[in-house]
């Protein structure tokens, strides 16, 4: 298994994780729920990361795979007045991962990041570990300090 700037850092970090390689579908529509759905997961726990940009300023928004984001809650997670659903491109250059394997660990750039609230009442949550088709689970509140995030409402 190759090791991703995701498992570099949390292995750092010291916090423990458990890997889920999946046969990854380039042409899902939905990355988080093909993902979920191949590894029998509810989707509620298989959470997406979205690179959103709030005022302008990139953030980094984690939520499960079976929603879709506020503008209005994002905004007021980070403060801000507007927020907006960052370009693909500009994503992968901000993270250094692809479209489909963007990871919030590892990121060739820190920004602020913010956990749906819900999904932190989970025992145990999936996250990209920063590679199409693996998937790293790990407990919410270890994602939260290894992200120095805020578990805050972001869904719709």
């Amino acid at each position: 298994m190759s090791s991703t700037p995701a498992l570099r850092i949390l292995a750092a970090l010291g916090i423990t994780v458990e890997l889920h390689p999946y046969a990854y579908d380039p042409k899902a529509e939905a990355t988080g729920l093909q993902a979920a759905e191949a590894l029998g997961i509810d989707p509620a726990v298989m959470l997406k990361t979205l690179m959103v940009e709030v005022d302008g300023k990139p953030a980094c928004c984690v939520i499960p795979s079976n929603r879709q984001l506020s503008m209005k809650r994002v905004a007021s997670a980070f403060g801000g007045k507007s927020a907006a659903m960052m370009p693909a491109p500009k994503a992968e250059k901000l993270t250094g991962y692809h479209v489909g394997g963007i990871s919030p660990f590892g990121q060739k750039r820190a920004v602020p990041t913010v956990i749906e609230a819900t999904a932190c009442t989970a025992p145990r949550v999936w996250i990209n570990a920063g590679q199409r088709g693996l998937l790293l689970s790990l407990v919410p509140e270890a994602a939260i300090t290894a992200l120095s995030a805020k578990a805050l409402p972001l869904i719709a």
